[in-house]
């Protein structure tokens, strides 16, 4: 039980709930099963509640790669209505701006490169970094003024994926958010009206009709707020937007081919089975060459000690025992220190 589950979180469900599910289906399990040992569980990168897909948990000695997997790069899909910015940058807040402005497909295509590459970008205000010692989130809620500075991110790669916004038709631009925000002193829309109004099928969409919302797919380093990228872009085109849907395809190695529902590993848990619904630790290290040891070594390396006169090259490896992980090593100068160790026994060593 040393690996990995990967979940398609469910829309509504936090990160830390997602993590006390699965160790609930673990506890479902052990209880069957009548064993005792309990397992240390984390997830390697939060998903806002809003946002579904690949969430990966670690159980066991796969905990301690949980810190890499936050790393990790990711990619996203999502959609941004325009016409509303919230106070969250989703719609999970109030409105807190209007524009009855709309983009043609033809503008947000000319607009994307503008954001690919290297960039900075100020953090949502609804976020989880610290400001003197507090939650930014904790302060927006009281109502305080909260600076987000900027921080330097990479957008890898970014195209639009439905440019309908994930509806059958969104091409609206004379319905709807068109009217509501118009006139001084007009009421700001809110962002379910901005949801409905901008699902109202009206036409096919051509290259220059203006559009309410679309669907983007961007592939992110680690640090990259969504929220405040769809923000960008809408104010890049001479509007406001907020996202209305976030999905995780990819998260480091992991991708939705191998996510598994929660209705899934609770039916693996009332059958005692949830092992076979698990990747092996060495799964979240698919990019880490191998570096065969000897017993010898390998007790040396679960000491810590350095291994010298190594002939290895320059760089992160996985120390193997056979089958068995041993250490997360680095190689430097034909010496090989310890990174991070797993305590995973083979038969040998028992």
């Amino acid at each position: 039980m040393h690996g990995w589950i990967i979940l398609d979180k469910p829309h509504g469900l936090g990160s830390t709930q997602a993590v006390s599910a699965v160790k609930r289906a673990l506890r479902t399990q052990r209880e069957l099963l009548g064993g005792t040992e309990k397992w240390k569980v984390g997830h390697g990168g939060t998903l806002d509640p809003l946002a579904t897909g690949v969430l990966p948990i670690a159980i066991g000695e796969a905990t301690k790669l949980a810190g890499r997997m936050l790393d990790s790069d990711k990619i996203y899909n999502f959609t941004v209505a325009f016409g509303v910015q919230t106070d969250t940058l989703d719609l999970e807040g109030k409105a807190i701006a209007a524009s009855d402005m709309r983009p043609t497909l033809a503008a947000v295509e000319a607009i994307l490169p503008r954001f690919t590459g290297p960039i900075e970008q100020a953090p949502p205000a609804y976020s989880a970094i610290l400001i003197d010692g507090q939650r930014a989130y904790d302060l927006a809620r009281k109502g305080e003024a909260v600076e987000m500075k900027l921080r330097s991110v990479t957008i890898y790669e970014l195209h639009i994926s439905s440019p309908q916004g994930g509806e059958d038709s969104v091409a609206c631009p004379h319905s709807g958010l068109a009217q509501l925000g118009e006139g001084k002193g007009a009421p700001i829309p809110s962002p379910s009206a901005a949801r409905q109004q901008a699902a109202e099928p009206c036409y096919p969409l051509p290259q220059g009709e203006r559009i309410n919302a679309i669907t983007l797919t961007a592939h992110v380093s680690k640090g990259t707020y969504i929220r405040s990228l769809a923000r960008d872009i809408a104010l890049a085109l001479g509007t406001v937007g907020h996202v209305t849907m976030l999905r995780r395809v990819k998260a480091g190695p992991f991708t939705l081919e191998t996510a598994i529902s929660l209705d899934k590993l609770d039916e693996a848990a009332k059958g005692g089975d949830i092992g076979r619904l698990m990747l092996p630790l060495t799964a979240g290290l698919d990019d880490i060459p191998a570096l065969p040891v000897s017993p010898d070594q390998a007790l040396a390396l679960r000491q810590g000690k350095i291994l010298t006169g190594i002939a290895a090259t320059d760089g992160q490896y996985l120390a193997t025992l056979g089958d068995i992980p041993v250490a997360l090593v680095r190689s430097d100068d034909h010496q090989v220190v310890v990174v991070r160790g797993f305590n995973l026994m083979s038969r040998e060593d028992d």
